[in-house]
């Protein structure tokens, strides 16, 4: 089913988008993803995209670097929005796979 797209983009409807991102990342666990949601928090932008560009398998710190541009309220944001919470996304598969691995092993051990 298709839902009707509204033109108008705003930062209150991005905002609402990056929140339910941020929802799917959760609590940081990791010192790299306490940096990057700070940096993140404080509007510090760049900080959090070097951190992507030299982190490039987390999806957790690729979420976030992704989310900076979006407040930019540009054509492009819609896409930027769909590319941080598949980053999210991913990271939430990745870490329930890690959680399902480690409850086997330990059920089968």
């Amino acid at each position: 089913m298709m839902q009707a797209v509204s033109s108008e983009l705003t930062l209150e409807k991005v905002n609402q988008a990056i929140n339910a991102i941020l929802e799917v990342l959760g609590t940081p666990e990791t010192e790299l993803h306490r940096q990057a949601l700070a940096a993140f928090q404080n509007g510090d932008h760049q900080t959090v995209k070097r951190l992507a560009s030299t982190n490039l398998s987390d999806y957790y710190v690729k979420a976030l670097g992704y989310l900076g541009g979006a407040l930019k309220l540009t054509p492009n944001t819609d896409t930027i929005l769909a590319e941080s919470a598949r980053s999210a996304a991913d990271f939430a598969k990745e870490k329930a796979l890690k959680q399902l691995g480690e409850a086997l092993a330990k059920a089968l051990s």
